[in-house]
């Protein structure tokens, strides 16, 4: 199973929602706490080239926020991208 990282800040919503897919899922995953101003945003704006959470990447390749990996879902594409199909 490929790992699976995300980027978070507290009480974000899409962050929940992002993380919840991924443990109903049961892919094991690191949540990174990167709230605005923080070295970890940092990196993650430097490894995404975006300014917002979450960002996720699986298996070092960034899929990007929570739509985007909602959107992969619906499409029959993430469980392959975890390892699961």
């Amino acid at each position: 199973m490929p790992d699976v990282v995300i980027y978070t800040q507290p009480w974000c919503p899409f962050c929940e929602r992002a993380i919840y897919t991924l443990t109903r899922k049961g892919v094991a995953f690191q949540e990174i706490n990167a709230p605005s101003g923080s070295a970890e945003r940092a990196e993650s704006k430097r490894r995404s080239g975006q300014t917002s959470v979450p960002q996720i990447f699986i298996a070092d390749e960034h899929i990007g926020g929570c739509d985007d990996m909602l959107a992969l879902d619906r499409a029959g594409k993430l469980d392959r991208l975890l390892g699961l199909a």
